[in-house]
């Protein structure tokens, strides 16, 4: 995973705790979460209005012609 290894996410998730506080983990995590979501989400609609133009001009296409 990138070349880290656990030592160095061990060191990387206590310097998180120590930043942070333990208090705001959970939101910070519940934000990422919602994130990584919304990404994926967003990702998803522009793959489908890549898809349907090309399925609209195919259509549009078969009627000019008749």
């Amino acid at each position: 995973m990138f070349g880290i290894g656990m030592p160095e996410l061990i060191i990387i998730l206590i310097i998180i705790l120590i930043i942070f506080g333990a208090g705001k983990l959970p939101e910070i995590g519940s934000g990422i979460g919602k994130g990584i979501k919304n990404f994926k989400k967003a990702t998803h609609e522009a793959q489908q209005e890549l898809n349907e133009p090309k399925e609209d001009n195919e259509t549009e296409n078969h009627e000019d012609k008749a």
